[in-house]
């Protein structure tokens, strides 16, 4: 095979430096503090380039590991212990580098729920107010159900707040007349659209008077 071939075949496969790599993106964007796997498209990528995310303050932190897919993709694992934003740098073993115009990543802590999960009280059927409110950790918390159970008409018959978390009721339980245990699951989303979800419980009496809340 001529030279000019196997020149061009080694570095279509990456084995030989062909100028400098281009960045286009990255998946995830918003990863936690734990180790986690990102894949980076671009191009001209060269088996096996070195990966670094590169903090808004210059800190460089290298990856723990790169894998080489092809000339277009890499997956880096990082372990970015300092929530903030990050430019992606890759450098090709011809030095060879280019680095990210914006700093893509995002390492943030997902949201942490601080009501714990199971029961929130057992309810009067038909009682009106506010039957519970549920909390989570993080940055611009907004709730919704998961399930179709605690806003169904038919079920609990309940509101739920998406900025306070707050779970109120014109009519508890709705036309159900039957003591029941409603279970649903609620999710926290937070600003980077990061979720977490748990599970809770309300359980509905009749037969006591007044209407009141029993928790």
């Amino acid at each position: 095979m001529a030279l000019s071939k196997i020149l061009t075949a080694s570095i279509a496969d990456g084995v030989l430096g062909g100028g400098n790599p281009t960045y286009s993106s990255i998946s995830p964007s918003v990863i936690t503090n734990s180790a986690t796997n990102i894949t980076i498209s671009g191009g001209s990528f060269v088996s096996i380039p070195r990966v670094d995310a590169v903090s808004s303050t210059g800190v460089i932190t290298p990856a723990n590991s790169v894998s080489f897919t092809n000339a277009t993709t890499l997956v880096a694992n990082f372990t970015l212990s300092i929530d903030g934003t990050y430019f992606i740098r890759i450098e090709n073993n011809d030095g060879g580098a280019v680095r990210s115009t914006n700093a893509d990543l995002t390492v943030s802590d997902a949201p942490t729920w601080t009501t714990g999960a199971g029961t929130l009280g057992t309810i009067a059927g038909n009682f009106s107010g506010t039957v519970a409110t549920v909390a989570a950790s993080g940055d611009t918390i907004v709730y919704s159900e998961v399930t179709n159970v605690l806003t169904n008409n038919a079920l609990a018959n309940c509101t739920l707040n998406s900025s306070t978390g707050a779970i109120t009721t014109t009519d508890f339980a709705g036309s159900n007349t039957s003591a029941a245990t409603y279970t649903f699951t609620l999710r926290a989303t937070d600003a980077q659209n990061q979720t977490a979800d748990r599970e809770f419980t309300l359980t509905s009496s009749f037969g006591s008077t007044g209407g009141a809340q029993f928790n």
